[in-house]
């Protein structure tokens, strides 16, 4: 497997065939999707480790995840994920602090600084961090720069304010997401660029400002609980 192409071309086969027969009866590609997107996992690393120094001790293993779901807990039964996930984080791919991550998935990709869920106690720290310093949280996301590599922000968002801010506060809607991330959709034709990575290095320099900003509340707030 040479491209992002032949990779999507395998996971649509896979979406369409989602059951342990036809995942075997195919291992063979499966094994080269994963080597393919290892590839790409290894220079994203490097990419990151560039702007985040300490991103360097990272390994593949530590940034990408298993194919097969999770069902315990799902209505949907299906076997296998239809994407592939890397997510290069210096704690850990399981840990609060925010990363950047990369999602391959015909008709669904898209790079992400950020994290894709936190604990009440973090949650709170987040909210009162950007509240605290919201001159400084407003000059790196509404700075044009972060902006074109990021156009939407957040996800899940409260209806009103949450509790213990001010409901009437002029910045309040940044305090309303669940989830503090900071993404862009790729469209499939953005992969037809055989340098398509490298035109995702703004996007980590951004995120970079993003993530440095979130990590100093969440590490206090991870410190203050241990």
């Amino acid at each position: 497997m040479n491209n992002i192409k032949e990779l999507f071309k395998y996971l649509r086969s896979l979406s369409r065939n989602n059951n342990r027969e036809w995942f075997n009866t195919h291992k063979d590609k499966y094994v080269e999707a994963k080597e393919f997107t290892d590839s790409i996992a290894s220079k994203f690393i490097c990419m990151v480790a560039e702007v985040e120094p300490n991103a360097a001790k990272l390994r593949v293993s530590d940034c990408t995840y298993r194919i097969y779901r999770d069902t315990r807990f799902s209505s949907d039964k299906t076997p296998y994920k239809t994407h592939f996930g890397i997510f290069v984080n210096t704690h850990g791919k399981k840990s609060e602090t925010m990363g950047w991550y990369l999602h391959l998935e015909p008709g669904a990709s898209m790079i992400c600084a950020g994290t894709g869920w936190s604990s009440p106690k973090v949650l709170r720290a987040i909210r009162q961090g950007i509240f605290d310093e919201i001159d400084e949280y407003r000059e790196i996301v509404e700075s044009p720069e972060f902006k074109s590599q990021f156009p939407k922000l957040g996800e899940d968002c409260l209806k009103t304010a949450p509790k213990g801010f001010p409901k009437d506060w002029e910045f309040v809607d940044y305090l309303k997401p669940k989830m503090h991330g900071a993404l862009r959709y790729l469209e499939d034709s953005f992969f037809d660029d055989d340098n398509w990575l490298d035109k995702l290095r703004p996007a980590v320099e951004q995120g970079y400002k993003f993530n440095r900003f979130y990590n100093y509340f969440i590490e206090e707030a991870l410190c203050a609980g241990s």
